[in-house]
Parts: structure tokens; sequence; C-alpha cells
């Protein structure tokens, strides 16, 4: 029998993956997921190939793990922190300060250069969208759907379908936004601008989702 791997054994695979995560990183955001090889991934970290396969198994793996190392943690952080419906702050302060934080991060300089790979090569490897999707927006959308549905049973929001009402409101937070940083014409990224974008669309969607009277 094999023995059972010890703390420091698991340590030091987890400082392992971690520094082929890194990497990764680097590489797929600066070359896209095509020009990308495992060799040089491999090289890059200065070990064998044989040992990146015992991480991952193919390329597609390690930018599916990429991929979810980035978005996920951070993105449903914002979401955690959140205080309950109902618990103590107004709903408006609630989703503007869900929103600035949202917004932040989908501006970020390694958000928008993975959508930008993602869109770039969703074309030939149609499981890019897909993988992108599971691991950041449609989690996102579900943590979205939660939250205005919480709202509702609270008295706060209009009874309506929560999985659109919480589309309505990720949209409205991304309106224009993030194509124009998505194209590069979006200019300098204040947090005046971005708190005074989210409390615009913020109250917008309030009035259209209000409580019927």
């Amino acid at each position: 029998m094999s023995a059972e791997p010890t703390p420091t054994d698991l340590s030091r695979s987890d400082a392992k993956r971690r520094a082929i995560l890194d990497v990764a990183s680097e590489v797929f955001l600066a070359q896209g997921y095509a020009a990308t090889s495992m060799s040089e991934i491999a090289a890059r970290l200065g070990g064998s190939k044989g040992t990146l396969y015992n991480y991952f198994r193919s390329k597609e793996e390690l930018f599916s793990a990429f991929i979810t190392d980035t978005c996920q943690g951070p993105a449903m952080a914002i979401f955690d922190h959140l205080p309950a419906s109902g618990a103590g702050k107004p709903i408006r302060e609630n989703l503007t300060s869900l929103g600035v934080a949202f917004l932040g991060f989908i501006l970020s300089p390694k958000l928008i250069a993975i959508n930008r790979v993602v869109v770039g090569e969703t074309g030939r490897f149609p499981e890019l969208g897909r993988m992108f999707f599971d691991a950041g927006p449609g989690r996102g959308e579900a943590r979205f759907a939660h939250l205005v549905e919480r709202a509702m049973d609270a008295g706060e929001l209009r009874p309506e379908d929560p999985v659109r009402a919480g589309r309505c409101l990720k949209d409205l937070i991304l309106s224009d936004y993030h194509h124009r940083q998505l194209w590069g014409v979006l200019g300098e990224i204040t947090p005046a601008r971005i708190e005074a974008h989210v409390a615009y669309v913020v109250d917008a969607f309030l009035r259209a989702f209000a409580p019927l009277v």
C-alpha cells in the first residue's frame, strides 16, 4: 500500500499547482489559447512536460482551471460580503455596493484580457466559450438571481422571474462600460466615474422593479 500524503507533500503539491496556474495565466493572456503549448508552459516552469501532465491532463483542462481560478473566488466574494435583505442596509445601498465592486472586477485588466482571448478564439475552439461561461458569467448570473429573489421575498422588489430580473440588473451595471473597455475606448476609469454610473443604473433598476403599491 502506498503511504498517505503528508501535510508537507500536500503543501508542496498545492504550491506546484499554484506555480503552474500563475505561469499558464501569463502565457494564455499574452499569446492566446491556440498559440500556447504545454511544452512552453513546462519550459517556463523549469520542469518536464510529464510533471505538468501530472497536474493537468491537457491544455484544455489547464485553461479551464486557469479560468476557474481567476473568476470564481474573487467574483463570488463580492456577493458573499453582502448582508441579507432587510438586515439593516437599504436595498439601494446594497445594490450600489455590489455594482461598484462587480463592475470594478469585470473592468480589471486581467478580466478584460480573458474576455478578449475567449471572444477571439471561441470561433475555432467553441469549448472555450462554454468553459468561460460555466466558470464565470453563468455562476454570476445565478448569484444575481438569488440576490434579487431574496429582495423580492423581503418585499423590497416586485415579484418577478428572479433570473430575468437578475440579468437586467447585471446588464445595467455592465451597460456601455464593459464593451467600451473591451474595445479600449473607455478612457480613465476613476472610482467616482464607476460610482456615478452604478448609482444611476441601480436607480433605474429600482424604478423598474419597485414593489406594487
